[in-house]
């Protein structure tokens, strides 16, 4: 049986797609889903679903289908989005200072806790009800406020120092917005976000839509 920490990336997302689906469910009051009624609502694989599901356990019952906020309930513990995640911004320039008061970063079990930037003009201000504080003093944000996921929002040339900076401070994961990719630490996961591939990819698909093409 697979662990959260043993699946595959696509697998956990996938996990993710299903959790909001069935938060989405259970918003409309709905109790019980088959696999088959799950992959139609949500434009979804039935046998995805139920390949991904097994490989965790037993989950639902045959011929019945699955308790919607039992089963949201297990993937909530299985993602281990059932205790808070703390989380300190590297870099509070624009980006940094959008994520800091992103709610998606400052709801449910993720919570934005300090942010610490280079530039003495953005020392002491205060940004989402944080006030930024001086990389120099990560380690001690870090150790103070408990923080254990580490965001880079710094130019590539400094990703890789500030992740460095970030090990020693002690986070236990990176989420990077840098454009760069970074020599991991074995005990440090880094998730790269780069939204520049992605609108590279739409970019591909558009290129038969002009002119008529």
């Amino acid at each position: 049986m697979s662990t959260a920490e043993s699946a595959s990336p696509l697998t956990l997302n996938r996990l993710s797609v299903y959790l909001r689906c069935l938060r989405h469910l259970q918003g409309q009051g709905v109790r019980r889903i088959s696999s088959q009624e799950l992959a139609e609502r949500y434009l979804l694989s039935a046998t995805q679903i139920r390949k991904d599901l097994a490989q965790f356990g037993e989950f639902g019952i045959r011929g019945v289908g699955y308790d919607v906020d039992q089963l949201a309930a297990d993937l909530t513990a299985l993602l281990g989005l059932d205790r808070e995640h703390r989380m300190v911004i590297v870099g509070m320039g624009n980006l940094g200072s959008a994520l800091a008061r992103y709610l998606g970063f400052n709801q449910g079990p993720f919570r934005v806790v300090g942010g610490v930037d280079r530039d003495p003009a953005k020392v002491g201000r205060r940004v989402g009800g944080l006030a930024v504080r001086h990389s120099d003093e990560l380690a001690r944000v870090v150790a103070e406020t408990g923080a254990v996921i580490g965001i880079l929002a710094v130019p590539a040339d400094a990703a890789q120092a500030c992740y460095d900076d970030l090990v020693r401070a002690g986070v236990q994961a990176v989420l990077s917005f840098s454009p760069v990719h970074v020599q991991q630490h074995p005990a440090v996961p880094v998730k790269s976000v780069d939204l520049r591939i992605h609108l590279e990819e739409l970019a591909f698909f558009l290129r038969g839509t002009r002119d008529g093409g």
